[in-house]
C-alpha cells in the first residue's frame, strides 16, 4: 500500500509532500488499519478549511480524500504525523 499526504496552506502558504510504501514493513498491517480509518473519517471534495490552517490530500494506494485543520479525526491526525514524519 501506498499512503501520500500533501499539506498546504497554514501561515506560510508553503506545501509539504510524503509518502510511504508499507511493502514489506513489519507493521504494515498497523498502518493499512490506520490509513482505512483516516479515510473513512475523510471527504471526497476539499473541505473549507481555515485562515492559516493546513488543508490535506490523503491517497492511499489510488483513493484521494480531503481533510483539514482543525476538524481532523484522530486517525487522520496520526496517519499525517506518521506520514510526514517517516516518508519521503
Amino acid at each position: 500500500m501506498r499512503i501520500q499526504v500533501r499539506r498546504t496552506g497554514g501561515f506560510a502558504g508553503m506545501e509539504r509532500f510524503a509518502e510511504v510504501d508499507t511493502t514489506g514493513r513489519p507493521d504494515a498491517s498497523d498502518w493499512h488499519t490506520l490509513a482505512k480509518e483516516a479515510v473513512e473519517g475523510a471527504r471526497e471534495t476539499p473541505p473549507v478549511g481555515v485562515p492559516d490552517g493546513f488543508n490535506y490530500h490523503l491517497t492511499v494506494d489510488e483513493h484521494t480524500v480531503y481533510c483539514s485543520d482543525p476538524r481532523l479525526t484522530e486517525a487522520q491526525r496520526k496517519l499525517i504525523s506518521l506520514v510526514l514524519n517517516e516518508g519521503s
